[in-house]
């Protein structure tokens, strides 16, 4: 038997809500539009057996809202809270904020300021953590530069919720940036975060040495939520992913003697979040 119970992450939400619309919008737009679709997913996942899922705020920055549309950054992320929050009712599922990296770089790479970036962030997270249905946690993923990172776990420890921490790494082991799995953990485990990790870009057999690499860096709770495999590009930019739900949940088993949360990322569905279900009651 296990010592310690493993949390279940939610899979997808983006492929998952223009599957069923057959759109292409921002993901955000739909938490205004048709709120509707975006329950649907939440539910579908919860019904999976998700223990905590992300609201539909990942690129929900002035930046993108301030492209094509006129809602405002405070409409859109308390409305997917709210969705969120509506989704989980009566039920024991938390509730986390999702927090999506700036798609300009810091400087010196870019043009922007850590000023500029930490003013973003607290917007953002902000819109999320100030209502009355405040999320239980929030999870930072899909970030490829640690210092972004930082900047963000900063804005996000200022809430008094638990943090969670995920940057994206090449198969090599680094972040695009070039950071590596020692300076991640070391940084972040210093700046107080209450779980780190990764998730995307890779597939949960490609993802393992990495996760596994992260447990001799640091003590603190881990998480693990990869893509079903690397995404492959067809005719006329469909795209698909190669891991079936079934190898997923099996790859993934072979991580949970040193992960604490594991989920899915792009191209994963509820039947994903289900046969990990599985596998987590087996291990548990």
């Amino acid at each position: 038997m296990a010592e310690k119970k493993i949390q279940l992450l939610d899979g997808a939400m983006g492929t998952q809500i223009w599957a069923r619309t057959g759109e292409h919008k921002p993901v955000w737009i739909y938490n205004i539009e048709n709120p509707e679709v975006v329950k649907e997913v939440h539910r579908a996942y919860i019904e999976a057996g998700a223990d905590i899922i992300l609201t539909n705020t990942f690129g929900a920055n002035r930046h993108a809202t301030a492209n094509g549309c006129s809602y405002s950054v405070a409409e859109v992320v308390s409305a997917g809270v709210s969705i969120a929050r509506q989704a989980a009712k009566g039920t024991a599922v938390k509730v986390a904020l999702d927090i999506g990296p700036l798609l300009d770089l810091l400087e010196p790479y870019g043009d922007l300021t850590e000023e500029d970036a930490t003013d973003i962030f607290t917007e953002q997270i902000g819109a999320g953590m100030n209502g009355e249905e405040k999320p239980d946690m929030i999870v930072l993923e899909t970030f490829m530069d640690l210092e972004m990172m930082k900047v963000a776990v900063k804005v996000a420890k200022s809430y008094g919720v638990p943090v969670l921490s995920l940057m994206t790494f090449e198969q090599a082991g680094r972040t695009l940036m070039g950071q590596s799995v020692e300076d991640v953990a070391h940084a972040l485990s210093s700046l107080g975060v209450d779980a780190l990790g990764m998730n995307c870009s890779l597939g949960p057999d490609t993802a393992l040495p990495i996760i596994a690499s992260f447990r001799e860096h640091t003590t603190l709770p881990l998480v693990l939520k990869p893509n079903a495999g690397k995404p492959i590009v067809g005719k006329g930019g469909a795209v698909t992913f190669p891991t079936s739900p079934s190898d997923f949940a099996k790859d993934i088993e072979a991580a949970f003697p040193y992960v604490d949360f594991v989920g899915g990322c792009c191209g994963t569905d509820a039947e994903y979040i289900k046969l990990l279900r599985e596998k987590i009651n087996q291990y548990d």
